[in-house]
This record gives structure tokens, C-alpha cells and sequence, in this order.
């Protein structure tokens, strides 16, 4: 692949992400957000995450303890951290370490 097709690739990524940011405000200018998006926004994170867990866990074999420790250990403490420091960085981090380390361990 040549880098010309590399950075058409690239630019018209770049105005996509850009065009789906700025279509609310094209939308809605600046009349008050309908109160359906913002129940949306505060349900759709949540809904979101939850779906995400479920499809990380679908595979999850437990006729061994090496197939469901790792995730299971790393879920834990996801919730763990994210009850205590409320920050999804720090949760979604030390999960997925804990979760890499157990994977090259057990």
C-alpha cells in the first residue's frame, strides 16, 4: 500500500470523526438538547460498558480454572477500583493489567 493511500485513509478517518462530533451542534444549534438525548446520555454509558462485559465474559469456559481466572480476576478488580477511585481510567487500566499478567502467569 502506498503512502499516498495511507494518508487519503487517514484524512478522510480524521473528517468522520470529526463530522459525527459536530452534527449535534449542526442539529440543534443552540435551542435546548431534547430531553430524550439527555436521558440517553446519562443511561447510554452504563448500557454500554454493561454490554461490553458481557461480550468479553461470553467465551468464558470454566471446566478449567485457567480459562475463567484471569477474567474473573480482572472484572473484580475493575469494579473494585472503580468503587473506590471513581475514575474509569484507573479501573479500565488495572483490570486489564492484572487481567494481561494473569493471562502470561497461571
Amino acid at each position: 500500500m502506498s503512502n499516498t493511500v495511507v494518508l487519503i485513509s487517514i484524512l478522510i478517518m480524521a473528517l468522520v470523526t470529526a463530522l459525527i462530533r459536530f452534527i449535534p451542534f449542526f442539529v440543534f444549534g443552540r435551542k435546548k438538547t431534547p430531553a430524550y438525548i439527555e436521558y440517553l446520555g446519562k443511561v447510554l454509558p452504563a448500557a454500554v460498558m454493561g454490554m461490553l462485559v458481557v461480550y468479553c465474559l461470553k467465551d468464558m469456559r470454566f471446566d478449567e480454572y485457567v480459562n475463567f481466572v484471569p477474567g474473573l480476576v480482572g472484572v473484580i478488580l475493575t469494579v473494585i477500583v472503580q468503587a473506590l477511585k471513581r475514575n474509569p481510567i484507573y479501573s479500565i487500566l488495572a483490570g486489564t493489567i492484572i487481567y494481561m499478567i494473569l493471562l502470561r502467569v497461571i
